[in-house]
């Protein structure tokens, strides 16, 4: 985690923007596009790095190509809202492949998790043999993902004034 946050500006913003929506832009290209050359580009890329507003640097895959034509949101309910109980399920989760997202939520529903699986027999397997099995697992309901409308990684980054930055493709 960061010690500390840089301030960022105009330039900063625009150097976060661009990697947001390209992660494998060189920093040559990115100089460019941010009107200062290479140098302090990188410089400030590395500074962005070490305050911890960029955690890292992957590759989107295609889910269907390698298989996992299912998606499937599982609200999950526990026995026990404990904090040593909301961990530990939050490290089982941790350790399931197939699980790519979990969220503690407020509410109803405890957990909100994603999970991939090639097929609608495949989750019905996880969901019987792993999640409602889990220690503490109360509920579990099931929607299925029919599609997606809008797949946008990241956050929206501030100018500024407070307005949303533009998340130019």
């Amino acid at each position: 985690m960061a010690t500390q946050r840089v301030k960022l500006d105009r330039i900063d913003r625009k150097i976060l923007t661009d990697l947001q929506n390209d992660g494998r832009m060189t920093n040559v290209d990115l100089a460019k596009r941010a009107g200062i050359s290479a140098p302090p580009c990188l410089r400030r890329v590395r500074a962005l790095e070490e305050a911890g507003y960029i955690r890292g640097y992957h590759a989107e895959l295609d889910p269907v190509s390698l298989g996992f034509n299912v998606s499937v949101f599982a609200h999950v309910g526990l026995n026990s809202q404990a904090e040593s109980d909301l961990r530990a399920f939050e490290d089982l989760v941790g350790v399931w492949p197939e699980v790519r997202e979990c969220h503690m939520l407020a509410g109803d529903t405890d957990f909100l998790l994603k999970v991939v699986a090639r097929d609608w027999d495949d989750y019905q397997r996880f969901l019987t043999e792993r999640l409602t099995s889990a220690p503490n697992v109360a509920h579990v309901k099931s929607a299925l993902a029919i599609r997606t409308g809008k797949l946008h990684p990241g956050v929206p980054v501030m100018d500024p004034d407070g307005g949303s930055g533009r998340d130019a493709q």
